[in-house]
């Protein structure tokens, strides 16, 4: 089965990522440095290197994704920077932060969005832009289910008008398990990133191979009681939302003072490459 972009003859040289710390990577720590992140976009940038490479074609990456960004954020800091690199592709992932609160509407997020789509797809560079995750089975995160289902209706619109490409985790299934999130319940562990970074590959037209499906959820869980669930619900109030909480009621974000991981356009190798994943005849 071939992705949204199989069969269109691209290869593309210039990959810049947008967004916040979902493409920021946390929570995938590099194996080898502190407090740096690897993440899908990193995982799909890899790839991507390691196919221009079997062809003797360059490959250029940057990711401008920060921390806790609103989406103005990223329209006001990241948008600018990234079209200046002249990028082929751009991925979109942001909105998130502003999801999470009920503050701003979602009809803004989504015209922020396809302001970004419009401007980027003016230049001729393709688009990837991610659906929200589906947390309706996530205990108590669950609340902001509908806000991302009204959102993810809306990429696809966005879609459909603008020609931008939509890596869809909405209804990937394998997603839907907690062994995919940190403990916050908010941001992917590593096997997650690998998840989404195959959904976004197989979008472009890519096609996994080997014996394991990205969309395959693993193994079922023990199932548990109400008091563990209960015991579960209290450590995570008292560990994640209530500091979440404490900081954003202060005015605080996560990524005050932090700059961009790779802020610059450069050279990228395959350090990331998962060899599950080739080329399908691009």
């Amino acid at each position: 089965m071939s992705g949204q972009g199989a069969g269109d003859g691209k290869v593309w040289e210039r990959f810049v990522a947008l967004g916040d710390s979902f493409t920021e990577g946390l929570s995938d720590p590099h194996p080898d440095e502190e407090d740096l992140y690897v993440g899908w976009a990193d995982r799909v940038a890899a790839t991507l290197a390691m196919h221009n490479s079997v062809r003797g074609r360059p490959f250029a990456y940057a990711n401008l994704a920060i921390r806790g960004r609103l989406i103005d954020d990223v329209v006001v800091e990241q948008l600018g920077p990234a079209l200046e690199m002249a990028p082929d592709l751009v991925s979109i992932c942001a909105g998130g932060n502003d999801l999470l609160q009920s503050r701003t509407s979602v009809a803004h997020v989504v015209e922020r969005v396809e302001d970004m789509i419009v401007r980027i797809r003016a230049t001729g560079a393709d688009v990837l832009l991610v659906t929200a995750p589906d947390v309706s089975w996530v205990s108590m995160v669950s609340r902001v289910h509908p806000r991302l289902v009204e959102y993810t209706a809306h990429a696809w619109a966005l879609a459909q008008r603008t020609g931008c490409l939509v890596v869809d985790i909405f209804t990937l299934p394998s997603l839907r398990d907690p062994r995919m999130y940190h403990p916050d319940r908010i941001h992917l562990s590593s096997e997650g990133h690998a998840r989404v970074a195959a959904q976004a590959l197989w979008t472009l037209g890519l096609t996994p191979t080997g014996p394991d499906d990205w969309r395959e959820p693993l193994g079922a869980l023990p199932a548990l009681s109400r008091r563990e669930a209960l015991l579960a619900d209290r450590a995570w109030a008292v560990d994640h939302l209530r500091p979440w909480l404490r900081r954003h009621r202060g005015g605080h974000e996560a990524g005050e003072g932090r700059t961009a991981k790779r802020p610059e356009l450069l050279a990228w190798d395959h350090e990331y490459d998962d060899e599950r994943y080739e080329d399908s005849g691009r």
